[in-house]
């Protein structure tokens, strides 16, 4: 049974007042995804902003091509590592890992496509979601330093509680470490047959 996180609008506000706001951390991830298609050579990649009268089920697609099925898995293999280790995300859902034709990566704020060259030609995703918004990576990031900065102007109180706290928990210099001399070997006693030898 899967558990699909939905995103419900109040029934009293109409649909064009309603703005979703991908919080900065999926913002973040969504980077993330498209900086290891680049690291692993994917073709094309592009990032789709999607309108939220249009599509209720998330907010970004992570679209990218591979010229073949070892790089499909290659990609979506790193994005799927890179996600858990930097932010501790798993997919949802994956899709499409046997074959590796068009492997998708479910991670309900956004969806990372993976695709063949040619597959991705046949599916034409970006045609089907023509009022999807396409953001330059340089955007994103922008935008995120934006939201970013405008949230630590709202909390300046946190920022010094956060830099105090990390004063208190770092660690102390220790004093110099006595530093261990190697003890010296006795020389090696000669041998009956090495005497022979020499004295010959």
């Amino acid at each position: 049974m899967r558990i699909y996180k939905m995103k419900v609008c109040s029934p009293n506000l109409s649909a064009r007042n309603v703005k979703r706001m991908a919080s900065n951390e999926v913002r973040r991830m969504v980077l993330t995804a498209a900086a290891v298609c680049d690291e692993k050579k994917g073709i094309d990649t592009r990032v789709l902003e999607l309108d939220p009268q249009d599509s209720g089920f998330t907010d970004f697609f992570v679209i990218t091509s591979g010229a073949n099925t070892r790089q499909t898995e290659a990609i979506a293999d790193e994005i799927e590592l890179r996600l858990k280790r930097d932010f501790g995300a798993y997919p949802n859902s994956v899709e499409g890992r046997r074959v590796a034709e068009w492997i998708l990566l479910d991670y309900v704020d956004f969806v990372v496509h993976v695709f063949l060259e040619e597959k991705r030609a046949f599916y034409d995703i970006e045609r089907l979601r023509k009022s999807a918004r396409k953001l330059d990576l340089d955007e994103l990031k922008a935008a995120l330093t934006k939201k970013t900065l405008e949230a630590r102007k709202k909390h300046p109180a946190k920022k010094t509680a956060i830099k105090a706290a990390a004063k208190k928990s770092a660690p102390k210099k220790d004093a110099k470490k006595p530093v261990k001399t190697a003890l010296k070997k006795p020389p090696a006693k000669k041998t009956g047959t090495a005497r022979a030898k020499s004295s010959s």
